[in-house]
């Protein structure tokens, strides 16, 4: 089979690293991978060892001759189905393109935010299938009037760890300038709105007066980050709060944070918190969207309502003072990534939709 991908994702994060999984795995099960991204990104690179890339310019929702450049690398290239990844006009032109072409598309959606009955109406139909990455993304497919035959489920997934090492926890807090004997609280998302930092911002102060030795750590890109510095130089707390940007080595610094936060507004289902818990890290995290099938509420970590800071804040501090506690949920977590979020049951599960379409072509 022949499948041609499209990712509008610069950065390997995210839906972006989703894809790389799958490519990875396709390729190993003796499919042809082609990938559509964008010109320079990080997925190109990383997955030249398992797709045939072309770089393309990708300009999001108001670039209409996407639609004609996909086209044209759809006509040249043949595929026997075309699998969209994310949206940046991606979603829309890529479905017209494929259709154009005549050839069958599948759309993966990762996020939940809500769309009017007349746009899931008009912009489903352009799709033979849409896989929702959780039940709870598919749940907001089905109440806005997706048919039910056109849905189907395949949960994003988790590389496991390599064979465990011993671990120099102290070099690894070296790496984010923390002490040995720092509470470490570690968000890792875009820097933008609904992802809710401000959230742990305004907790941060009832967070430090039960834990003076606690140390935040953002890592991701994003619109807010000279915002949210400046917040963070008002409040005096450059000493405990420090925005990392996006690291390549973010896996192995996992071990090091005591928790991880997630105070997201809306949340498709959380890649980093299954990272986290495949790292034997609890997690912190909204009650939204399809959150509560990554974080099991009490088994792998906690869940708060979205936008509550007082409820964030003593979640938080419930962990930070309850070492036993955090090592068991971490320790369930990790378990659990193992044998509910593996990457072969995420490929197989997306060829079994490729299939079904097929056959039904």
């Amino acid at each position: 089979m022949k499948i041609l991908h499209v990712e509008a994702g610069r950065h390997l994060y995210g839906g972006a690293l989703q894809v790389l999984y799958l490519l990875r795995g396709l390729a190993a099960r003796g499919h042809t991978n082609l990938l559509a991204c964008p010109r320079n990104c990080d997925l190109a690179r990383a997955a030249a060892a398992v797709a045939e890339v072309h770089e393309l310019a990708l300009h999001g929702d108001a670039d209409v001759l996407m639609i004609g450049r996909l086209w044209r690398l759809i006509r040249a290239t043949r595929p026997d189905l075309v699998h969209i990844h994310s949206r940046r006009g991606a979603d829309v032109f890529g479905g017209m393109a494929a259709r154009l072409a005549g050839v069958p598309v599948v759309l993966t959606r990762r996020v939940d935010n809500p769309e009017s009955r007349w746009q899931v109406a008009v912009k489903y139909q352009l799709f033979q299938r849409v896989i929702a990455i959780s039940d709870g993304i598919a749940e907001v497919l089905r109440t806005e009037g997706l048919r039910p035959e056109t849905l189907r489920m395949v949960r994003s997934a988790v590389a496991a760890p390599a064979t465990p090492q011993p671990l120099d926890r102290a070099a690894l807090r070296a790496r984010l300038g923390v002490s040995a004997d720092a509470l470490v609280l570690g968000v890792i998302a875009q820097l933008i709105p609904r992802k809710g930092h401000r959230f742990l911002l305004a907790a941060l102060p009832s967070i430090r007066a039960a834990h003076p030795n606690v140390q935040v750590r953002f890592f991701g890109q994003g619109a807010l980050a000279t915002e949210l510095q400046q917040q963070i130089d008002r409040a005096g707390w450059r000493d405990c709060v420090q925005l990392m940007g996006f690291r390549d080595d973010l896996i192995a610094l996992l071990p090091a944070l005591d928790v991880v936060v997630h105070p997201v507004l809306m949340e498709g289902l959380g890649v980093s918190l299954l990272q986290a818990a495949s790292a034997g890290v609890p997690t912190v995290a909204s009650r939204v969207g399809g959150i509560p099938e990554a974080v099991r509420d009490g088994e792998t970590g906690l869940l708060v309502p979205p936008g509550d800071v007082a409820a964030l804040s003593t979640a938080i501090n419930a962990l930070l003072v309850n070492n036993e506690l955090r090592q068991r949920l971490g320790a369930n977590g990790r378990i659990r990534m193992q044998r509910e979020f593996g990457i072969d049951a995420m490929v197989e599960g997306n060829l079994a939709v490729y299939q079904e379409v097929l056959s039904n072509n």
